[in-house]
């Protein structure tokens, strides 16, 4: 799984002229899936981003959490991370997963976020959506669970 992780004041997500998803400050994660993740890379990844230290604390520090600030996250699906620029000049997505093998590992991560005690709102999968949001920093990470697998 990837997921780009982005720092927000504030993220909303439209689906045909209507707020699907939600939040305030918290972080909006655009995710994409490929063919063999699992959900304990979403479960992994639920952990990391959750407790991830990319808030400022008292000192103005990197030092607190979405879960430490009792903030909220905006789970995006977005299969075009696993675009393949590398030939010709447009992508090939043939790394991204199947709806039916993303969609639920999509939810599968939204759900371990809320578990790890985020507040969560959700794009709509499939969906043609217009994703806008206030960058805090801007503040921006890549995680891909690959990485985890030592392969690139």
């Amino acid at each position: 799984m990837r997921v780009l992780i982005q720092r927000v004041h504030e993220a909303r997500v439209v689906v045909e002229g209507e707020t699907v998803g939600e939040i305030g400050q918290g972080v909006l994660l655009l995710v994409g899936v490929t063919h063999d993740d699992t959900a304990d890379d979403a479960a992994y990844l639920a952990g990391k981003i959750a407790n991830l230290r990319i808030f400022e604390d008292e000192d103005g520090k990197l030092n607190q959490s979405a879960v430490d600030q009792n903030l909220s996250a905006l789970v995006v699906s977005q299969f075009t991370l696993y675009g393949n620029a590398r030939k010709g000049r447009r992508p090939s997505f043939i790394d991204a997963a199947h709806p039916d093998v993303a969609s639920p590992l999509v939810e599968e991560l939204a759900v371990r976020l809320e578990a790890e005690g985020l507040t969560v709102s959700r794009g709509q999968f499939q969906a043609h959506m217009d994703v806008s949001l206030i960058n805090d920093g801007p503040v921006t990470i890549w995680l891909d669970t690959a990485d985890l697998r030592g392969s690139a």
